[in-house]
């Protein structure tokens, strides 16, 4: 099942004691900065977890997948995101995360 941003508004919550209200605005700001500094151009590193890249490709030649002919593709800009793989039972020492895994939606 999905991590939603809900889910974790609901881990916050439980897991730390916050108030709803709180969490929500914690996990909004979250991602409100990651988002700002990406759409200005900047990586993303968050240690331990992974690095979200800004990525400018140029323009180069395309093919419709409808119909076969071949067009130009204009400038794009990508994020791609590289995942820390991390041993599980590592995560566990901490409260927090095993709050999270021990939740529904992660089994």
């Amino acid at each position: 099942m999905t991590l939603t941003k809900d889910n974790l508004i609901t881990a916050l919550v439980e897991s730390n004691g916050y108030p709803r209200n709180q969490a929500v605005d914690l996990v909004d700001t979250l991602i409100e900065l990651i988002k700002s500094k990406l759409v200005s151009g900047e990586n993303v590193l968050i240690s331990g977890f992974g690095k979200f890249c800004v990525k400018e490709k140029g323009e180069r030649r395309g093919r419709n997948p409808a119909t076969g002919e071949e067009m130009m593709l204009a400038r794009s800009v990508q994020v791609s995101c590289g995942i820390k793989l991390i041993n599980l039972s590592k995560l566990q020492e901490f409260d927090f995360i095993r709050q999270i895994s021990e939740q529904p939606f992660l089994r």
